[in-house]
């Protein structure tokens, strides 16, 4: 009888320890949990990511306004009869007159 009950909790804690540690106890399970959390975050902000590319893509396909203002904005395109300025700032240039300091007086 005594043989049996040792045997029946040597087996109970080596249950026990397969369930905490071993190959796919709670540790491991834990882990695929937040792994989960993770790649579920992750696949939200793709799907965000499709939603705007596509309102894009649908957008530059039903809209001439859309593709008006990129060509304006990345390819620096003008309308006919529109007249182009680029205003250089030269950062070495001396101050306007107006802005130097006043003669000390006489």
């Amino acid at each position: 009888m005594r043989v049996l009950l040792l045997l029946l909790v040597a087996l109970l804690a080596l249950l026990q320890y397969r369930f905490w540690l071993g190959s796919g106890g709670q540790h491991e399970v834990a882990a695929l949990r937040g792994q989960v959390l993770r790649q579920q975050a992750e696949n939200q902000r793709l799907r965000e990511r499709n939603a705007a590319l596509a309102a894009e893509v649908e957008d530059l396909k039903s809209g001439e306004a859309a593709v008006e203002e990129r060509a304006r904005s990345e390819l620096g395109m003008v309308k006919p009869g529109e007249t182009f300025y680029r205003v250089i700032e030269d950062g070495n240039a001396a101050p306007a007159p107006s802005a130097q300091a006043p003669d000390p007086p006489r």
